[in-house]
């Protein structure tokens, strides 16, 4: 009775451990928000770990991460965060690890009345709201911003911005009409919803600074050989094959 009772505790102890180490807690830029589903879908079949994710700017998540939110890999929309948490020693170093290549276009509702939407669109007089996001917080709002001054209209567009946290609070925005277009991530633009009530047009890639979207592994994980296996995987050559699909360029 005594080993039976010992194998049962034994068993209530173990398993349990077994299944956390079966999953990875992933902090993710918010353009990746309409992707990580397929991906951990797809990575939990192949391996059978579990992603566990959450969202926001990537500079909120680096502050976060930095004062100790417990987490595994960081996936970022730039290159700059990830890099700064390795000189403060918050990740693992000494380079964080290029993943895709992220694209801005201008999206705008089927039933705007600025359609049919092209980048003359950000000439139209009748254009009063324009949402990017936070370019001190997010680095696609800071690609919008650069768009913006490279094609010349910055000043004339600065008071008519309508500023979102994120990227995916910049679609929100124009997707309830706070905004009637918004300089979006193409992940977000070219996913089934927003492909079904708006359309979008690709900013030139010249008009702004390449959107070099890095990952990094916490030095905090208690599990690190498995997020190093993660980041394996999604700069594997089949899985950058697949990233036009959802929306980014290959790391390289």
């Amino acid at each position: 009775m005594r080993r039976a009772l010992f194998a049962l505790l034994a068993f209530m102890v173990i398993v349990p451990r077994l299944y956390a180490q079966k999953q990875l807690q992933i902090a993710c830029a918010a353009d990746l928000q309409p992707v990580m589903p397929t991906l951990d879908a797809a990575y939990e079949r192949a391996t059978g770990v579990r992603l566990v994710t959450a969202f926001g700017s990537s500079a909120t998540i680096a502050q976060q991460l930095a004062n100790g939110a417990p987490q595994d890999v960081f996936l970022s929309a730039d290159t700059v965060h990830p890099q700064q948490l390795i000189d403060s020693g918050f990740a693992l170093g000494p380079a964080p690890t290029p993943y895709a290549h992220g694209v801005l276009v201008l999206w705008a509702l089927k039933t705007s009345p600025l359609q049919p939407i092209s980048l003359d669109t950000l000439k139209d007089s009748r254009l009063t709201h324009l949402a990017i996001a936070n370019p001190a917080h997010a680095p696609y709002g800071l690609a919008a911003q650069q768009a913006l001054q490279h094609l010349g209209l910055y000043q004339q567009l600065q008071h008519r911005l309508a500023v979102a946290e994120n990227i995916a609070q910049t679609a929100q925005f124009a997707e309830s009409g706070n905004a009637q277009v918004g300089l979006i991530s193409l992940t977000i633009a070219s996913s089934e919803h927003f492909r079904s009530i708006g359309t979008f047009v690709r900013i030139p890639a010249d008009a702004y600074q390449p959107i070099q979207q890095s990952g990094v592994i916490l030095k905090s994980s208690k599990q690190p050989a498995l997020a190093k296996a993660f980041l394996d995987w999604l700069t594997s050559p089949r899985i950058q094959q697949q990233l036009e699909s959802f929306g980014l360029d290959p790391a390289k």
